[in-house]
């Protein structure tokens, strides 16, 4: 895998005119800071960029997606100014223990501590001091993975340590401002009890929703009632409360003055939410966008608790995660299917552009996706077989000893080795383990009609007569010119003829660039397999 991914580098260069005018989405959200510090004078330390976190499960591919946008916007902002800034990975681990994880052991455990603060949950895997914590570090592992530059912080250490109390205060002033944004929002019942503030109860630890019967600014205090009835008086600073969610968020964004997050399209009543209360505490809401959800295959929304759609995981067990880092790049405000299938594409889609960033010029270059996967250093590796070509290869050839397919690829490509074509190595492996997964299993061949044999032997007898050397174009032009002759109205009924004879699929690669990777020979042998019926019988 591919380290260092998305790490700004914040020398400038002379590419700030050209990426004024950049029309990559990165640089226009980078234009859109650039402005807020222009209005606000720039006079502030740091620029803030964050990510916020509920660590109430693992990290997912979500979590990849929103750290790896605002990395790359981060970069592109580095290229737009010189002012220092920092990216603020936020994990939301005071929030209370609503329910017991499916896929956590000491379940009975666990569930005695239900409405506590994650941080005050035991770990059920015994690694760390709370179940928090285990999650936080399982974060932290996932991000350094990747190589995203970043700085943790925790929300109950900036309750506790007194970081958020001159804001908490602000909230507690500003009290019936805060709530008035929130209750048109609510149903009556939940009106009745709303509280933005959240006390931690000193007898048993859990995070209480109840709501606030009187308030004194002066002494920084809210009074509640107890579950026994009895009236308690709590300070709302250094983590004796915490706050609900969306008065949390407009909370922290003040504390912290956050400059730029971004966040899913369910979010959207949310941030105009917390950007009213930010406002109430004086503070100005960060810029960002509100990004599209991923969708499963058959359209529907993805859902950890459902587990539709892919895991990350599962999409690093079949590409690199510069595929991955592209198809998040890819349109953020547009909706699209996460399956397995998207693979495959995914990979070409990132060979295409990183062989076509070394002939660009600067101003394409900061349009092409690598430039942002690869924080404006994409490496120069010519990739000379596509992942596709690789799958239909595996196939074709029935191995999956990444030896036996380089002697194909050392064939097609001379001098091409594993030694001098790392990212193409690792494509190898990928492509056997996608092919065993996803692409063996529904291999279905049919034998040729009568028009569509007499094709293949045209084209066997064709092959038969040419160096073995000769280029997949040229071959691929002759193929068409045999479709031709055999009078096939639409080409594309030929070259799904092929596919679904030779190769058991009704999409494939292009004819020509296959045969000459798969040799000349070995083509013609499997054409005589398929004209003999061994691979459709």
């Amino acid at each position: 895998m591919t380290k260092k991914l998305l790490i700004p580098d914040r020398k400038m260069t002379d590419l700030r005119d050209i990426a004024l005018d950049s029309k990559a989405w990165p640089f226009a959200e980078a234009r859109k800071i650039l402005d807020r510090l222009e209005k606000t004078g720039g006079g502030k330390g740091d620029v803030l960029f964050e990510t916020g976190y509920g660590p109430s499960g693992l990290p997912h591919i979500g979590t990849f997606g929103e750290v790896a946008r605002t990395s790359m916007v981060r970069h592109a902002f580095c290229q737009l100014s010189d002012a220092p800034n920092r990216l603020i990975a936020f994990s939301d681990d005071m929030d209370g223990l609503r329910k017991v994880p499916d896929n956590v052991p000491n379940q009975e455990m666990m569930a005695e501590h239900l409405g506590k603060p994650l941080t005050q949950v035991p770990d059920p895997f015994g690694t760390h001091p709370s179940f928090g914590e285990h999650n936080n570090a399982r974060l932290q592992a996932f991000l350094d993975q990747f190589g995203f530059d970043y700085e943790f912080k925790s929300a109950t250490d900036a309750y506790t340590s007194g970081e958020f109390d001159e804001t908490l205060l602000k909230v507690l002033e500003r009290y019936d401002a805060v709530i008035n944004v929130i209750l048109p929002t609510l149903g009556a019942e939940r009106q009745a009890t709303y509280s933005p503030f959240l006390p931690v109860c000193p007898k048993t630890g859990i995070v209480l929703q109840v709501p606030v019967l009187e308030r004194n600014v002066e002494a920084g205090t809210i009074v509640y009632q107890d579950e026994d009835g009895t009236k308690v008086e709590t300070p709302v600073t250094g983590g004796a409360c915490k706050l609900q969610w969306k008065a949390d968020w407009a909370m922290r964004w003040t504390a912290l003055d956050v400059d730029y997050e971004m966040a899913g399209k369910d979010l959207i009543d949310s941030v105009r939410l917390s950007s009213r209360i930010c406002q109430i505490l004086g503070g100005t809401p960060p810029e960002g966008f509100n990004y599209e959800l991923f969708l499963d295959e058959n359209g529907e929304k993805i859902s950890k608790s459902r587990g539709n759609g892919i895991s990350i995981d599962e999409w690093l067990r079949y590409a690199n995660d510069e595929s991955l880092a592209l198809y998040m790049f890819q349109s953020p405000k547009k909706a699209k299917r996460l399956y397995f299938d998207v693979i495959p594409k995914a990979v070409d889609e990132y060979i295409t552009h990183l062989d076509k960033y070394h002939q660009q010029d600067e101003a394409t270059r900061l349009q092409n996706p690598v430039w942002h996967i690869h924080g404006g250093q994409p490496p120069q590796e010519y990739v000379p077989v596509s992942f596709a070509l690789l799958l239909n290869l595996v196939g074709a050839a029935h191995t999956e000893d990444p030896a036996a397919l380089w002697g194909f690829i050392s064939n097609y490509a001379p001098g091409a080795t594993p030694e001098n074509h790392p990212l193409l190595n690792e494509l190898v492996g990928y492509a056997c383990a996608y092919y065993e997964d996803f692409v063996k299993p529904n291999k279905v061949f049919r034998a040729p009609d009568d028009r569509e044999r007499a094709a293949l032997e045209d084209l066997s007898a064709h092959l038969a007569g040419i160096d073995p050397a000769t280029k997949g174009e040229d071959i691929q032009t002759e193929i068409y010119e045999i479709g031709k002759r055999h009078e096939f109205e639409n080409l594309r009924d030929w070259f799904r003829a092929l596919y679904e004879t030779l190769l058991g699929q009704s999409q494939g690669p292009r004819m020509g660039s296959f045969i000459a990777l798969y040799g000349v020979e070995n083509s013609r042998n499997l054409i005589a397999e398929a004209l003999a019926g061994k691979l459709s019988g």
